[in-house]
Protein backbone atom coordinates (compact mmCIF):
# COMPACT_ATOMS: atom_id res chain seq x y z
CA UNK A 1 0.00 0.00 0.00
CA UNK A 2 1.17 3.50 -0.76
CA UNK A 3 -0.65 6.52 0.17
CA UNK A 4 -1.32 9.07 -2.20
CA UNK A 5 -3.04 12.14 -0.67
CA UNK A 6 -6.68 11.00 -0.04
CA UNK A 7 -8.06 7.42 0.18
CA UNK A 8 -7.17 5.00 -2.67
CA UNK A 9 -5.46 1.61 -1.23
CA UNK A 10 -4.29 -1.36 0.34
CA UNK A 11 -2.49 -3.97 -1.31
CA UNK A 12 -0.47 -3.85 -4.54
CA UNK A 13 -0.47 -7.56 -5.02
CA UNK A 14 -1.68 -8.60 -8.49
CA UNK A 15 -5.27 -9.31 -9.20
CA UNK A 16 -4.80 -13.08 -8.77
CA UNK A 17 -3.16 -12.92 -5.16
CA UNK A 18 0.59 -13.64 -6.50
CA UNK A 19 3.24 -12.18 -4.89
CA UNK A 20 5.33 -9.78 -6.40
CA UNK A 21 7.79 -10.30 -9.40
CA UNK A 22 11.96 -9.28 -8.84
CA UNK A 23 12.81 -7.05 -11.72
CA UNK A 24 16.15 -4.83 -11.96
CA UNK A 25 15.29 -1.12 -11.67
CA UNK A 26 15.85 1.09 -14.50
CA UNK A 27 19.00 3.83 -14.63
CA UNK A 28 16.71 6.84 -13.98
CA UNK A 29 17.55 10.36 -12.80
CA UNK A 30 16.20 10.34 -9.31
CA UNK A 31 17.58 9.28 -6.11
CA UNK A 32 15.44 6.53 -5.39
CA UNK A 33 14.44 5.35 -8.80
CA UNK A 34 17.89 4.88 -9.77
CA UNK A 35 18.26 2.84 -6.61
CA UNK A 36 15.99 1.53 -7.13
CA UNK A 37 -3.68 -18.67 12.46
CA UNK A 38 0.11 -17.37 10.99
CA UNK A 39 3.02 -18.43 13.38
CA UNK A 40 5.78 -16.94 14.29
CA UNK A 41 9.20 -18.85 15.00
CA UNK A 42 8.45 -18.98 18.27
CA UNK A 43 4.66 -20.32 17.70
CA UNK A 44 3.08 -17.54 18.87
CA UNK A 45 -0.06 -17.01 16.99
CA UNK A 46 -0.83 -13.87 15.21
CA UNK A 47 -4.40 -12.52 13.79
CA UNK A 48 -5.81 -13.93 10.88
CA UNK A 49 -7.41 -12.36 7.76
CA UNK A 50 -10.91 -13.08 6.81
CA UNK A 51 -11.37 -14.22 3.08
CA UNK A 52 -13.42 -11.11 2.97
CA UNK A 53 -10.79 -8.81 4.41
CA UNK A 54 -8.32 -10.37 2.32
CA UNK A 55 -10.61 -9.98 -1.01
CA UNK A 56 -10.84 -6.13 0.10
CA UNK A 57 -7.40 -5.37 0.14
CA UNK A 58 -6.95 -6.82 -3.35
CA UNK A 59 -9.63 -5.29 -4.72
CA UNK A 60 -11.18 -9.16 -6.06
CA UNK A 61 -14.05 -10.92 -5.36
CA UNK A 62 -14.27 -13.26 -2.44
CA UNK A 63 -14.47 -16.42 -4.98
CA UNK A 64 -11.02 -15.78 -6.44
CA UNK A 65 -9.57 -15.65 -2.85
CA UNK A 66 -11.30 -19.15 -2.13
CA UNK A 67 -9.44 -20.40 -5.52
CA UNK A 68 -6.32 -19.27 -4.97
CA UNK A 69 -6.56 -20.86 -1.43
CA UNK A 70 -7.36 -24.29 -2.56
CA UNK A 71 -4.99 -23.98 -5.55
CA UNK A 72 -1.64 -22.73 -3.41
CA UNK A 73 -2.57 -24.76 -0.92
CA UNK A 74 0.26 -24.42 2.18
CA UNK A 75 0.39 -20.61 0.81
CA UNK A 76 -2.98 -19.45 2.83
CA UNK A 77 -2.84 -17.04 6.07
CA UNK A 78 -2.81 -19.86 8.64
CA UNK A 79 0.61 -21.07 9.02
CA UNK A 80 4.19 -19.39 9.07
CA UNK A 81 6.49 -20.97 7.08
CA UNK A 82 10.05 -21.48 8.64
CA UNK A 83 11.74 -19.95 5.35
CA UNK A 84 14.98 -20.18 6.93
CA UNK A 85 15.19 -24.26 7.29
CA UNK A 86 13.68 -24.66 3.85
CA UNK A 87 16.03 -27.25 2.14
CA UNK A 88 14.25 -28.38 -0.94
CA UNK A 89 15.86 -27.10 -4.15
CA UNK A 90 13.51 -23.83 -5.16
CA UNK A 91 11.29 -24.69 -1.94
CA UNK A 92 12.24 -20.89 -0.28
CA UNK A 93 11.45 -18.46 -2.97
CA UNK A 94 8.16 -19.84 -2.83
CA UNK A 95 7.82 -19.43 0.57
CA UNK A 96 9.48 -16.37 1.12
CA UNK A 97 6.94 -15.25 -1.38
CA UNK A 98 4.17 -16.76 0.27
CA UNK A 99 5.28 -15.27 3.59
CA UNK A 100 5.78 -11.64 2.94
CA UNK A 101 2.33 -11.86 1.23
CA UNK A 102 1.29 -12.43 4.29
CA UNK A 103 2.82 -10.04 6.11
CA UNK A 104 2.21 -7.23 3.63
CA UNK A 105 -1.68 -8.42 3.99
CA UNK A 106 -1.67 -8.12 7.60
CA UNK A 107 0.05 -5.07 7.24
CA UNK A 108 -2.25 -3.19 5.80
CA UNK A 109 -5.02 -4.60 7.30
CA UNK A 110 -3.73 -2.60 10.08
CA UNK A 111 -2.79 0.60 8.80
CA UNK A 112 -6.24 1.31 7.21
CA UNK A 113 -8.97 -1.53 7.65
CA UNK A 114 -11.19 -2.36 5.09
CA UNK A 115 -14.17 -2.43 7.38
CA UNK A 116 -15.13 -1.07 11.13
CA UNK A 117 -15.63 2.47 13.53
CA UNK A 118 -11.26 2.39 12.93
CA UNK A 119 -9.00 3.45 10.64
CA UNK A 120 -6.53 1.51 12.34
CA UNK A 121 -6.07 -1.88 13.67
CA UNK A 122 -2.66 -0.98 15.33
CA UNK A 123 -2.73 -4.97 16.41
CA UNK A 124 -2.39 -5.88 13.35
CA UNK A 125 0.26 -3.84 12.16
CA UNK A 126 2.75 -3.80 15.17
CA UNK A 127 2.58 -7.67 14.78
CA UNK A 128 3.37 -7.35 11.25
CA UNK A 129 6.14 -5.16 11.79
CA UNK A 130 7.49 -7.52 14.62
CA UNK A 131 7.19 -10.55 12.55
CA UNK A 132 9.03 -8.67 9.47
CA UNK A 133 11.64 -7.77 11.64
CA UNK A 134 12.44 -11.45 12.56
CA UNK A 135 11.82 -12.39 8.95
CA UNK A 136 14.53 -9.64 8.25
CA UNK A 137 16.88 -10.89 10.99
CA UNK A 138 16.84 -14.29 9.48
CA UNK A 139 17.19 -13.42 6.12
CA UNK A 140 19.38 -10.36 6.27
CA UNK A 141 20.61 -10.30 2.70
CA UNK A 142 16.84 -10.57 1.08
CA UNK A 143 16.26 -7.65 -0.37
CA UNK A 144 12.60 -8.04 -0.77
CA UNK A 145 12.61 -8.65 2.71
CA UNK A 146 14.30 -5.47 3.11
CA UNK A 147 12.13 -3.90 1.13
CA UNK A 148 9.06 -5.02 2.79
CA UNK A 149 9.74 -3.97 6.05
CA UNK A 150 11.26 -0.72 4.71
CA UNK A 151 7.79 0.05 3.10
CA UNK A 152 6.10 -0.78 6.75
CA UNK A 153 8.25 1.66 8.38
CA UNK A 154 8.04 4.27 5.98
CA UNK A 155 4.39 4.32 6.13
CA UNK A 156 3.67 3.32 9.52
CA UNK A 157 5.90 6.64 10.60
CA UNK A 158 2.96 8.83 9.37
CA UNK A 159 0.15 6.86 11.38
CA UNK A 160 0.11 9.03 14.54
CA UNK A 161 -0.97 12.06 11.93
CA UNK A 162 -3.65 9.80 9.68
CA UNK A 163 -6.29 10.59 12.16
CA UNK A 164 -8.03 13.41 14.21
CA UNK A 165 -8.42 13.21 18.18
CA UNK A 166 -11.99 11.86 17.32
CA UNK A 167 -10.50 9.26 15.01
CA UNK A 168 -11.26 10.58 11.74
CA UNK A 169 -9.05 10.20 8.67
CA UNK A 170 -6.64 13.34 7.97
CA UNK A 171 -5.16 12.64 4.28
CA UNK A 172 -1.71 12.60 3.53
CA UNK A 173 -1.87 16.38 2.19
CA UNK A 174 -3.62 18.34 5.36
CA UNK A 175 -1.15 15.84 7.66
CA UNK A 176 0.82 17.78 10.30
CA UNK A 177 3.88 16.46 9.22
CA UNK A 178 5.67 17.11 12.48
CA UNK A 179 3.76 14.25 13.74
CA UNK A 180 5.34 11.85 11.90
CA UNK A 181 7.92 9.28 13.53
CA UNK A 182 11.76 10.60 12.29
CA UNK A 183 13.19 7.57 13.73
CA UNK A 184 10.61 5.23 11.70
CA UNK A 185 11.45 7.13 8.41
CA UNK A 186 15.43 7.40 8.91
CA UNK A 187 15.27 3.32 10.08
CA UNK A 188 13.35 2.77 6.85
CA UNK A 189 15.39 5.01 4.23
CA UNK A 190 18.33 3.35 5.83
CA UNK A 191 17.37 0.07 4.74
CA UNK A 192 15.82 0.84 1.21
CA UNK A 193 19.74 3.12 1.12
CA UNK A 194 21.51 -0.49 1.71
CA UNK A 195 19.42 -3.06 -0.48
CA UNK A 196 19.16 -1.32 -2.92
CA UNK A 197 22.41 -1.21 -4.48
CA UNK A 198 22.92 -5.07 -3.71
CA UNK A 199 19.82 -6.81 -4.58
CA UNK A 200 17.84 -7.38 -7.73
CA UNK A 201 14.69 -4.88 -6.71
CA UNK A 202 11.84 -6.25 -6.54
CA UNK A 203 8.21 -4.52 -6.45
CA UNK A 204 8.53 -3.86 -2.62
CA UNK A 205 11.61 -2.09 -2.71
CA UNK A 206 10.23 0.21 -5.17
CA UNK A 207 6.92 0.49 -2.88
CA UNK A 208 9.18 1.51 -0.09
CA UNK A 209 10.75 4.22 -2.72
CA UNK A 210 7.79 5.64 -3.36
CA UNK A 211 6.27 5.83 0.30
CA UNK A 212 10.16 7.23 0.99
CA UNK A 213 9.52 10.15 -1.78
CA UNK A 214 6.33 10.87 0.37
CA UNK A 215 8.20 11.00 3.62
CA UNK A 216 11.29 13.32 2.42
CA UNK A 217 8.65 16.11 1.34
CA UNK A 218 8.31 19.10 3.75
CA UNK A 219 4.92 19.93 2.63
CA UNK A 220 2.33 18.64 0.38
CA UNK A 221 3.52 20.73 -2.64
CA UNK A 222 7.20 19.77 -2.12
CA UNK A 223 6.31 16.36 -3.09
CA UNK A 224 8.46 15.00 -5.98
CA UNK A 225 5.01 13.70 -8.09
CA UNK A 226 7.52 13.02 -11.57
CA UNK A 227 9.46 10.96 -9.59
CA UNK A 228 6.71 9.24 -7.96
CA UNK A 229 5.19 8.46 -11.46
CA UNK A 230 8.75 7.15 -12.05
CA UNK A 231 7.97 4.60 -9.90
CA UNK A 232 4.81 3.26 -10.58
CA UNK A 233 5.66 3.18 -14.25
CA UNK A 234 8.20 0.04 -12.89
CA UNK A 235 5.33 -1.18 -10.71
CA UNK A 236 3.12 -1.08 -13.68
CA UNK A 237 5.59 -3.41 -15.27
CA UNK A 238 6.89 -5.71 -12.63
CA UNK A 239 3.77 -5.85 -10.53
CA UNK A 240 0.43 -4.80 -12.21
CA UNK A 241 -2.44 -4.85 -10.31
CA UNK A 242 -5.79 -2.45 -10.08
CA UNK A 243 -4.31 -0.71 -6.68
CA UNK A 244 -0.83 -0.11 -9.12
CA UNK A 245 -3.12 1.14 -11.93
CA UNK A 246 -5.49 3.61 -9.55
CA UNK A 247 -2.35 4.74 -7.96
CA UNK A 248 -0.45 5.15 -10.68
CA UNK A 249 -3.37 7.11 -12.27
CA UNK A 250 -3.10 9.32 -9.48
CA UNK A 251 0.11 10.40 -10.12
CA UNK A 252 -0.11 10.85 -13.16
CA UNK A 253 -2.87 13.83 -12.65
CA UNK A 254 -0.63 15.33 -10.48
CA UNK A 255 2.36 15.70 -12.78
CA UNK A 256 -0.04 15.88 -16.13
CA UNK A 257 -3.04 17.77 -14.76
CA UNK A 258 -6.63 16.24 -13.57
CA UNK A 259 -8.16 16.00 -16.44
CA UNK A 260 -5.54 13.61 -18.20
CA UNK A 261 -5.85 11.82 -15.20
CA UNK A 262 -9.62 11.63 -15.41
CA UNK A 263 -9.04 10.45 -19.02
CA UNK A 264 -6.60 8.09 -17.79
CA UNK A 265 -9.26 6.57 -15.29
CA UNK A 266 -11.74 6.14 -17.49
CA UNK A 267 -9.63 3.68 -19.60
CA UNK A 268 -8.75 2.06 -16.85
CA UNK A 269 -11.91 1.62 -14.89
CA UNK A 270 -13.17 -1.81 -16.69
CA UNK A 271 -10.19 -3.78 -15.09
CA UNK A 272 -10.56 -2.65 -11.77
CA UNK A 273 -13.54 -3.67 -10.81
CA UNK A 274 -16.40 -1.52 -8.98
CA UNK A 275 -14.59 -0.99 -5.78
CA UNK A 276 -15.84 2.51 -3.94
CA UNK A 277 -11.85 3.74 -4.14
CA UNK A 278 -12.15 4.05 -8.12
CA UNK A 279 -15.51 6.68 -6.95
CA UNK A 280 -12.92 8.13 -4.43
CA UNK A 281 -10.11 8.87 -6.96
CA UNK A 282 -12.62 10.53 -9.57
CA UNK A 283 -14.26 12.20 -6.91
CA UNK A 284 -10.81 14.09 -6.18
CA UNK A 285 -9.83 14.43 -9.28
CA UNK A 286 -13.21 15.56 -10.73
CA UNK A 287 -12.65 18.30 -7.36
CA UNK A 288 -9.04 19.18 -8.85
CA UNK A 289 -10.55 20.13 -11.80
CA UNK A 290 -13.18 22.07 -11.05
CA UNK A 291 -16.10 20.19 -11.61
CA UNK A 292 -17.73 20.53 -8.18
CA UNK A 293 -21.26 18.72 -8.84
CA UNK A 294 -20.03 15.99 -10.11
CA UNK A 295 -16.89 15.58 -7.89
CA UNK A 296 -19.70 16.03 -5.40
CA UNK A 297 -21.80 13.29 -6.91
CA UNK A 298 -18.91 10.66 -6.69
CA UNK A 299 -17.69 11.77 -3.26
CA UNK A 300 -21.15 10.38 -2.33
CA UNK A 301 -21.35 7.26 -4.24
CA UNK A 302 -17.55 6.58 -2.67
CA UNK A 303 -18.93 7.15 0.81
CA UNK A 304 -22.30 5.04 0.16
CA UNK A 305 -20.13 1.86 -0.49
CA UNK A 306 -17.17 2.56 1.82
CA UNK A 307 -17.48 -0.33 4.85
CA UNK A 308 -14.40 1.49 7.22
CA UNK A 309 -16.49 3.98 8.80
CA UNK A 310 -13.35 6.97 9.19
CA UNK A 311 -12.90 6.61 5.64
CA UNK A 312 -16.76 7.05 4.56
CA UNK A 313 -17.05 10.17 7.28
CA UNK A 314 -14.42 11.92 5.58
CA UNK A 315 -15.76 11.31 1.96
CA UNK A 316 -19.32 12.54 2.69
CA UNK A 317 -17.38 15.76 4.84
CA UNK A 318 -15.64 15.85 0.99
CA UNK A 319 -19.66 15.91 -0.56
CA UNK A 320 -20.82 18.74 1.82
CA UNK A 321 -17.46 20.86 1.30
CA UNK A 322 -17.64 20.17 -2.45
CA UNK A 323 -21.96 21.48 -2.62
CA UNK A 324 -21.08 24.89 -1.03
Amino acid sequence: MVESGFPVGHSMLDRQGHGPRAAACPDRNSRWRERCVVRDEHDHSVTKLTTAEIARGLLVPEATICATHHAGEGADSGQWYEVHHARRRGERPAREAAVLRVLYLVFNEGYTATSGARLHRVELSTEAIRLTRQLRAALPGEGEVAGLLALMLLTDARRAARTTPAGGLVPLPDQDRSRWDQALIAEGSALLTGTLPTSTVGPYQVQAAIAAVHDEARSATDTDWPQILGLYDILLTTAPGPMVTLNRIVAVAMVHGPEIGLQALDVAEPGLGGQHRIAAVRAHLLDLADHPEQAREQYELAARTALNLPERHYLESRARRTAR
